[in-house]
Order: structure tokens, then sequence, then C-alpha cells
């Protein structure tokens, strides 16, 4: 990682990061849309190397998962849902139906109605994201969603990880299906002779899954165009170099394009977790990706003070961001533009990834400047409804008449008129 004085920061570390357009994306969803499972089945073969007869998994294929994966993992596995369910449901808590008199005889309201039909992306390339499964599948079941769907590609030896398949089980998901890459978003979007279309699609891929999913908004809704992972880690001197390090790698290993920032008012803190860095380097069996993620991304950054480490995370906007200070809470409340915020030396961004309630499919590539992650209300929509009487129709139908009258609408003020 390069150790940079804030003042040599290029613009561009600021910057919304375009992508290129792959007209091999637009390729394949045509296909899709054209052929259907004929063209699901060409390029999961093409792609993923796995000649299937179906794209289906069968129940009792889901079932013998459990059968595959240790006691360990399904105890964790139930924690997580546990955690990941009661946060949703406070969520969810926060939104009700509601009708209201904004005028006499005038009444307005809103309902709360579950989006039918939800796809959950999970990808399975370099490692079984399992987490992933959760955040998209728990708050779509909290919310009342009347049907969810996996869908993950068959490059466990054929197959979807076991894993992901005894994670289903346990949120009792039956249609699951073996695809993934842009041919899973395609059919999910465009539906095929054996899955039905979605309403909404949710869950991270790699970017031609994201631009997959740019292609298909509007045919169906998405979550957010997730880019490559982000964490900034702020510290000052009280902070652990040894944790610190450990939470840079650990977000280094997911990708070679990851982005790890450490700003620090402290130069001897900065060189410590360089060095920090390099030990638990050799340990790590995904050493190579962490290696080429903080070559490639890796920086820390030196600031006069911790005043100019809350300008950098405003401006930088990061998926994740950490407080390793002696007193988070005197910066704590100045900081506005951030997926997730992690607060305190304990408090390491894994446990955002699994097990602590919060969701992490999050803003990515400074969108965290206007949005939040995935939660359950991304999974219902508020439809609004009107009821008006006649001494209501009094009240307000006049000044839309004028209104419509000024926008040169007139068909809209007949509308009124005849009422009167």
């Amino acid at each position: 990682m390069k150790i940079i004085k804030r003042e040599k920061l290029s613009p561009s570390f600021f910057a919304y990061q375009e992508n290129p357009d792959e007209k091999m994306v637009k390729k394949i969803l045509s296909d899709i849309k054209n052929e259907g499972e004929q063209a699901v089945l060409r390029y999961t073969e093409k792609f993923d190397r796995v000649k299937l007869s179906g794209i289906k998994v069968s129940p009792g294929k889901i079932a013998k998962a459990r059968e595959k994966v240790s006691p360990l993992f399904l105890q964790s596995c139930k924690k997580a849902i546990e955690n990941i369910r009661i946060f949703a449901s406070q969520q969810l808590a926060q939104v009700s139906d509601f009708e209201l008199e904004v005028s006499p005889g005038v009444l307005v309201g809103q309902r709360v109605i579950p989006i039918p039909r939800v796809g959950v992306y999970v990808p399975g390339g370099s490692f079984p994201l399992v987490s992933s499964l959760l955040m998209g599948a728990v708050p779509a079941i909290v919310a009342g969603v009347e049907k969810v769907i996996i869908c993950s590609p068959p490059t466990f030896n054929g197959e979807i990880h076991p894993a992901i398949l005894t994670a289903a089980t346990l949120l009792e998901i039956q249609e699951v299906y073996q695809i993934g890459g842009v041919q899973a978003i395609g059919a999910m979007a465009y539906g095929t002779e054996t899955l039905p279309a979605v309403d909404k699609i949710v869950g991270p891929g790699n970017k031609l899954v994201t631009q997959a999913k740019k292609h298909v908004y509007g045919r169906v809704g998405i979550d957010l165009l997730a880019g490559p992972t982000e964490v900034m880690i702020i510290a000052d001197d009280s902070g652990d170099p040894e944790f610190i390090a450990a939470d840079l790698l650990a977000q280094a290993e997911h990708d070679p394009e990851a982005i790890t920032v450490l700003v620090t008012d402290s130069l001897t803190l900065g060189r410590k977790v360089k060095r920090e860095i390099q030990n638990q380097l050799d340990q790590l069996s995904t050493a190579r990706i962490a290696r080429e993620s903080l070559e490639k991304n890796g920086l820390i950054i030196l600031v006069k003070n911790l005043k100019e480490a809350v300008e950098i995370a405003n401006k930088k906007a990061p998926e994740h961001l950490e407080l390793q200070v002696e007193k988070p809470e005197t910066i704590s409340g100045a900081l506005k533009n951030f997926g997730s915020l992690f607060i305190g030396h304990m408090t390491c961004e894994v446990l955002g990834d699994y097990t602590s309630g919060l969701n992490h499919t999050l803003p990515t590539n400074t969108t965290a400047r206007y949005s939040g992650g995935l939660n359950v209300l991304d999974f219902v929509k508020l439809p609004t409804t009107l009821k008006v009487s006649e001494e209501g129709f009094q009240e307000i139908g006049p000044a839309a008449a004028t209104l419509a009258e000024m926008e040169g609408l007139a068909g809209h003020k007949n509308a009124v008129l005849r009422r009167r």
C-alpha cells in the first residue's frame, strides 16, 4: 500500500468510475429474450463449461444438500438468518398503511404491498457467497414476498454449492435454478419455459452481471448497480495495526479491483499497518488476489486531523466505513455518505457481512452520496389512494383547474369543471 498525503490525492480518487458497455451482454440478453431456455443452456455450457439437461434444481437435491455441510455451518447460518430477520422486521415496522384527511372531505392514503416475485442472484464463482443469498432472501421473506427464487451458477463440480442449497432449505425456498452470469439475469428478467419471470432482481455479481441488471432495468426492478467492494478506515494513534491490517485484507481478498483505504493522522500508525499487512498476507490462502488489490488500489492517506478525514470520507462516500479512533462519537455525527458505518475497534466490517443483522448489499462507486443499501423496503411498494367527497371536491377542485389551465392542459381542466 502506498502512503500519501491528503493534498497529493488525485481528483479521480473521488470520481464516479464509468464502466464501458459490453456488446456481449446485449447479445446474450437478446438471445435469451428470443430463444428462451435454449440460449440459457447454450451460454451456461460456454461460460461455466457445464452441459445441463435442465436449469431447475430438484427438491430432492436441495434437501440432500444438508448432508454435505457441517453442523457448525448450519448453526452459524441460522444465527445470521435470525439477526437479519430481526433487523429487517424493525425496518418494516417503520412503514404502514394509513389514511389521512388533508382537507375536509379529502382522504389520502398509502398501502404497503409486497412485490409478488423476487429473484435473488447468488454468485458462486470463486467462492459460494451464502451470505449474499441471506441478505437478499431474508428481507424479501420478511416483507411478505409471495415467491422468492434463487439463481446461482453450477460451478461446484457442475452443480450449485451445497452450502447455498442448504441455506435455501433453511429459508424454505424451493425454486432454485442452476444458472449464473448474464444468462441468469436474462432468464429472470424475460422468463423461460421453466423459469417464470420475476418482478425484481437483487444480489451482487461481477461487472457483466451488473451491466446485465442495468440493461433489464425497467422490465424488472433491481436493487443497485454494485461495483468493486470498498472499505475506508479512519484511525488515530489508538488504532490497533493488527486489526486494521486484517480488515483491509478482508476486503482486498474479494477482488483484484477492490478498494482499500486507511485515512489516519498518525504516520507511525500508517507505517505499522503497512508492515502488518505484509506479515498477515503470507498467512492468507487468498494472498494472490489481496496483494494485487492492495498494489493496485490500496492507499494510506495521511491527514492533519480527523476533521480532514471526515471530509475525505464524505467526498469519497465509501461502501464500508470503519471508525477505529479513541472517541468515535466526536466525528460520527459529521459523517453523511457511507453504505454502512462500523464504530469502534471491535466492530470489524466482516460482522456486517455475516451475522450482525445489517445487510451487506451496499452502494459502491460514490453512490452512497444518494442511496443506502438493500433493505426490507426494497421488497415492498407504497402505492397511494385518494377518496374525495363533494365537500372535498370544492376544497381542492378549483385550484386543480387553475393549475391545469396554467399548464395548457384543457382536458385536465375540463375533467374538473365537469364535476362542478
